[in-house]
């Protein structure tokens, strides 16, 4: 899905709530409970994510209520998956400052996410390791358990 980030330049990014959750774009003002419903995420989450500077720019309505849209949810979708990756909030923070920075940052963007996709691919395979590891337990005791059971009926 292409969207756009803040700087208003086209780039790809991780998909949102899915679209028959999604008002058409110009009719997109959620509340911040709204959101916390399409999202998972709790209102108070979305007030630190606001107050630390992942989401500076959530509009406002006359009486100061919130208002996201479409767009928002695309940048929480992509917060959201940059947490799973274990990415620092820091690290996800100085992200979201380098967007709103411009196209220059591309590079530092570039090193940012391939930094942590390494870590990524090093936690991947530490847990097939692990796996593995299970994978022996559970096929000794599946055998072990059989043997007894063979046993138990002669």
């Amino acid at each position: 899905m292409t969207v756009m980030e803040t700087t208003g330049t086209p780039t790809d990014t991780c998909a949102g709530p899915p679209e028959g959750n999604r008002r058409p774009d110009g009719a997109d003002k959620y509340t911040i409970s709204e959101v916390a419903a399409l999202t998972g995420l709790s209102a108070h989450t979305l007030r630190w994510y606001e107050r630390i500077g992942l989401m500076p720019h959530i509009d406002r309505s006359h009486t100061g209520q919130r208002r996201y849209s479409n767009r928002d949810l695309d940048w929480l979708a992509l917060v959201g998956k940059l947490r799973l990756t274990g990415m620092p909030v820091a690290d996800m923070v100085r992200y979201a400052e380098l967007v709103r920075a411009g196209d220059h940052t591309y590079g530092e963007r570039f090193d940012l996410l391939r930094r942590t996709r390494e870590d990524v691919l090093s936690r991947i395979a530490e847990l097939q390791g692990t796996l593995a590891v299970l994978d022996r337990k559970i096929s000794f005791y599946g055998d072990a358990g059989r043997a007894l059971a063979s046993e138990r009926t002669r």
